[in-house]
C-alpha cells in the first residue's frame, strides 16, 4: 500500500496561502520505455516549453508543489510521511494490487481527491503534462489526450496542452483535429507575454508552408511519370489529379505533413524521399495479344473485379507484381493511353523513353517463356523480334524479366536483372547491342547507325511505328502520324537525326533508296548489314607516312587543304533536301559488266578522276559511257565530310580532355595536321553514288553493296580535291 498525507480540504479553503513544499514530498521515476515516432515528435525543446509554460504563472505565488512532484516505485504497502507536521492531514492510499507502476492508476489513484483537496490549482497543469509525455511514450493515445485535455482546461493560454493534444491525436490518426490543435498552439506562441515563450514559435513550421513544399515536390516528381497510372491498391486507373488526391487523402501524407511542422527548419530532402516513395510507378514491357484491355474497358473499374480471362490476367498479375513488391502505382501502354486521342497519344510516343527510364522498375513480361525455361529462352522469345521493346529494355535502369507463369526468369532472384551476367550475356548475342550500352544506355543522336541496326530486324504492327519507337533511342521530339507509311516515318527521324547533328552514318546502308529522300533508305532493314569497318592506322603508321609525304607534297598544300575542310559546314537537312558538304570525284567512265547479272540487279565498272577502279552493283540502269562516248548527265562518286578526320577532340568521348587541345595553331603544328588529314583522306572510305536531274540537283544511286573507294595517288590527293556541297533530292 501507497499512503501520503495530503492538506485538509478546510484549511485550504480557509486560507489564501499555498501549501509548502514540504507539505508534500513524492518523487517520481519516468518509463524507461524509448519514445515511438509520435512522442519523440514532441520538439526537441518540449522540457524547456513545459518549464516555460510554469514561468506563465505570478512570479509572486510559490509553484504548486505538484510541478515538481516525480512518482517513483514503491514497494506495496510503502509510506511516504511528511517532513513536517503541518495540521490535519488527510490519508489518500492508492493499492495496486501487481505490485507495478505503469503510470497511470498506481501513479495517481487519488486524482479525485486531490482535484477536490486542490480545487484542479491551475498549476497542477504541469502533472498532467508530464503524465499525457509518459502516455505518449508507452502510444496511450487517448490517455494521453485525456490528460492534454486537461492542460488545456488548466492553462488555456498556454501552448503546451495544444502541443500535447497534437501529438496524441496524430497518434490516433485523427489528423484533422491535429492540425486544428496544431494551428492554436501556434497562435497561442505568437501571441505569449513572455517573449522567450514567443521564440519557442522558430522552432515549428506551419502547415501551409509544408503543404507547399509537398506540393512542389509532387510536381518535380509527376514530371517524368506518365499521366495515367493505375493504382495497384484499389485496382481503378487514375489521372494526374487522382494521383495526387490518393497521396493527400493518404496516411502517408498526412503523417508526413505533422511530423515536419514540428521541426523548423523545414526538412525538404524528407519530403523528396516520402514523395519519390508514394509516386514511383512500375512500367510493363510485353508483346500485345490479338486482344488487350483499352482504356474504355477498365475506366471506372477494379481491374482486381474483373474476369479473369485472355489479357485481363496479364494486367491483373502485373498490377499484383508491381503492389507485392511495394509500389502504389503501374502502367501498361495497352490501357494506360487513350488511343483514340491523338493528343494525348503523340505526347505518349515522346514521352515513353522517359517514363521508362525514369520508372522505379520495368517488368519484362515473357508470355512465350514457359516455367523452368533455361538459358537461351529469352533471346528466342517474340519479344525479342518487336520495335518497341528495343527501349523499353534500355531506357529503364531497374528490369526483372518473368516468364509465362509469372516466375522470374532462370529463377534469378536478384533486385535487378541488369546485374546479371548469364542474362546480359544472353541478350547481347541475340540483340547485337554491347553490354554496356544494355545496362548504361544513354540516349542521343551519336553512333547512329549502329543504333539503326539495332532495330534493323524487328517488326511493329503498324508499320510508322519502326520509326516511332526510336524518338526515344535517339532524343528526338516529332509529330506522330499514323497513316504517313513507313518510309516518310522513317525519313523524317532521319532528316532529325542528321539536321540535328550532322551525323552522317545514317547514310551508311544498302538497299532500296526512300521516296522521302534518295539519300535515305526505304527501309530499316538496309542497315541490317554490319557497317563497313575500314582499318585504322596506328601512331606509328601514321608517323611514317607523315613522314614520307613532308618530302613528296608542298605542305604550305596540306595546310590550305586542312583550313578548308575545317572551315566547311555540317550537313543541312530539311524539307527533304539534303545539302551534304563533300568531296566529288567526276565518274569519267561506266561499263556494264559483261555476265552474273540477274534480270533484277546490274553490276557496273566504274572509272573516276583520281579514284582507283571500282564495281558498283545496282538495281537502277545506268547510262554508260566513255572518255569517246561521252554523256550529258553528270555522275559523281562523293565522300561525304566527316568532321572527325581532322582529328578534332570529340566532346561526346570521355577519354578525350580538352585540356590537350591548343587554343591556337603554330604553323608547325598546322603542317603537322594538314598531312595526318592527307594522310586518313587517301585511306578507303564509303562513297555514294549521285547522278545529276535536270534541276542541277542530285540524287543517290542505291547499290546493293557497299562503295568502297580509294585514291590512287597519295601525293595527288591535294591536286584531286574538288570539295562542294550538292543539293540531294
Amino acid at each position: 500500500m501507497l499512503t501520503f498525507p495530503i492538506p485538509h480540504t478546510q484549511s485550504r479553503s480557509m486560507s489564501n496561502e499555498r501549501p509548502g513544499p514540504e507539505s508534500m514530498m513524492i518523487s517520481s521515476s519516468v518509463s524507461s520505455e524509448k519514445p515511438d515516432s509520435v512522442g519523440q515528435s514532441m520538439s526537441s525543446g518540449h522540457q524547456d516549453s513545459m518549464s516555460r509554460s510554469m514561468s506563465e504563472h505570478s512570479q509572486s505565488q510559490m509553484l504548486s508543489p505538484l510541478t515538481s512532484l516525480n512518482p517513483v516505485r514503491k514497494p506495496s504497502g510503502a509510506r511516504v510521511q511528511p517532513t513536517s507536521s503541518q495540521g490535519p492531514n488527510v490519508e489518500a492510499t492508492a493499492v495496486s494490487p501487481s505490485g507495478d507502476f505503469d503510470g497511470n492508476s498506481q501513479l495517481w489513484s487519488t486524482e479525485s481527491t486531490l482535484s477536490a483537496a486542490f480545487g484542479m490549482d491551475s498549476s497542477y497543469d504541469v502533472h498532467f503534462a508530464h503524465r499525457s509525455k509518459v502516455k505518449l511514450s508507452q502510444k496511450l493515445y487517448a490517455e494521453a489526450l485525456s490528460d492534454a485535455e486537461k492542460v488545456i482546461e488548466l492553462n488555456p493560454a498556454s501552448h503546451l496542452g495544444y502541443e500535447l493534444k497534437h501529438a496524441a491525436l496524430r497518434g490516433e490518426q485523427r489528423y484533422d483535429d491535429a492540425s486544428e490543435a496544431f494551428t492554436i498552439m501556434l497562435s497561442k506562441l505568437d501571441d505569449a507575454p513572455d517573449p522567450q515563450i514567443r521564440q519557442l514559435r522558430q522552432q515549428y513550421v506551419s502547415q501551409s508552408e509544408v503543404e507547399d513544399a509537398i506540393r512542389r515536390a509532387i510536381h518535380a516528381q509527376l514530371e517524368n511519370a506518365p499521366h495515367r497510372l493505375i493504382n495497384t491498391i484499389t485496382g481503378h486507373i487514375c489521372d494526374r489529379d487522382a494521383q495526387i488526391n490518393a497521396f493527400t487523402e493518404s496516411t502517408e501524407y498526412k503523417e508526413l505533413l505533422h511530423s515536419l511542422v514540428m521541426h523548423a527548419p523545414l526538412q525538404t530532402e524528407l519530403i523528396k524521399e516520402a514523395v519519390a516513395k508514394y509516386f514511383n510507378w512500375v512500367m510493363l514491357s510485353h508483346r500485345w495479344e490479338r486482344v488487350e484491355p483499352l482504356l474504355h474497358d477498365i475506366q471506372g473499374w477494379d481491374i482486381y473485379d474483373l474476369s479473369a480471362v485472355g489479357t485481363v490476367v496479364k494486367l491483373q498479375k502485373f498490377c499484383k507484381v508491381a503492389r507485392d513488391a511495394g509500389h502504389h502505382w503501374a502502367w501498361s501502354d495497352t490501357c494506360c493511353i487513350d488511343q483514340n486521342n491523338n493528343v494525348e497519344l503523340q505526347q505518349s510516343v515522346n514521352s515513353m523513353f522517359v517514363w521508362y527510364h525514369y520508372s522505379a522498375l520495368t517488368i519484362v513480361y515473357l508470355s512465350d517463356v514457359p516455367p523452368s525455361s533455361e538459358s537461351g529462352a529469352l533471346a528466342n522469345s517474340i519479344w525479342n523480334t518487336r520495335g518497341w521493346t528495343v527501349q523499353e529494355f534500355l531506357a529503364p535502369q531497374i528490369v526483372l524479366f518473368y516468364q509465362a507463369d509469372w516466375t522470374l526468369y532462370l529463377d534469378n532472384r536478384s533486385h535487378n536483372h541488369k546485374e546479371s551476367v548469364s542474362i546480359m550475356r544472353e541478350l547481347e548475342h541475340s540483340t547485337g547491342i554491347n553490354a554496356r550500352a544494355l545496362v548504361d544506355f544513354r540516349p542521343g543522336t551519336r553512333d547512329a547507325r549502329k543504333k539503326l541496326r539495332w532495330a534493323s530486324n524487328r517488326y511493329t504492327t503498324r508499320e510508322e511505328d519502326i520509326a516511332y519507337s526510336l524518338f526515344g533511342i535517339f532524343d528526338v521530339n516529332l509529330p506522330v502520324i499514323y497513316g504517313e507509311k513507313r518510309q516518310k516515318a522513317l525519313g523524317r527521324l532521319l532528316q532529325e537525326i542528321i539536321a540535328h547533328s550532322g551525323e552522317i552514318t545514317a547514310l551508311d546502308w544498302v538497299g532500296q533508296s526512300s521516296s522521302f529522300n534518295s539519300c535515305l533508305p526505304a527501309d530499316i532493314s538496309s542497315y541490317k548489314a554490319p557497317s563497313c569497318t575500314l582499318p585504322s592506322l596506328s601512331e606509328g603508321e601514321m608517323q611514317n607516312s607523315v613522314s614520307t609525304l613532308r618530302n613528296i607534297v608542298a605542305v604550305e598544300s596540306a595546310s590550305r587543304l586542312y583550313i578548308l575542310l575545317e572551315d566547311l559546314s555540317v550537313p543541312r537537312f530539311a524539307n527533304a533536301r539534303l545539302q551534304l558538304p563533300c568531296i566529288a570525284f567526276l565518274l569519267t567512265e561506266v561499263r556494264r559488266s559483261t555476265g552474273g547479272d540477274g534480270d533484277k540487279c546490274f553490276t557496273y565498272e566504274v572509272k573516276a578522276d583520281g579514284l582507283q577502279d571500282l564495281l558498283v552493283r545496282t538495281e537502277d540502269k545506268l547510262v554508260q559511257f566513255s572518255p569517246e562516248r561521252r554523256t550529258r548527265q553528270t555522275f559523281l562518286l562523293i565522300r561525304p565530310w566527316n568532321r572527325y578526320d581532322l582529328g578534332l577532340v570529340d566532346f561526346t568521348d570521355e577519354s578525350q580532355s580538352m585540356d590537350d587541345w591548343p587554343d591556337e595553331l603554330g604553323d608547325d603544328e598546322l603542317v603537322t595536321r594538314g598531312l595526318k588529314l592527307l594522310v586518313r583522306l587517301a585511306r578507303p572510305f564509303s562513297a555514294l553514288l549521285l547522278a545529276q536531274q535536270r534541276g542541277g540537283e542530285y540524287k543517290r544511286i542505291a547499290s546493293d553493296n557497299e562503295i568502297i573507294a580509294q585514291v590512287r595517288d597519295i601525293a595527288s590527293v591535294v591536286d584531286i580535291m574538288d570539295i562542294r556541297t550538292p543539293e540531294i533530292l
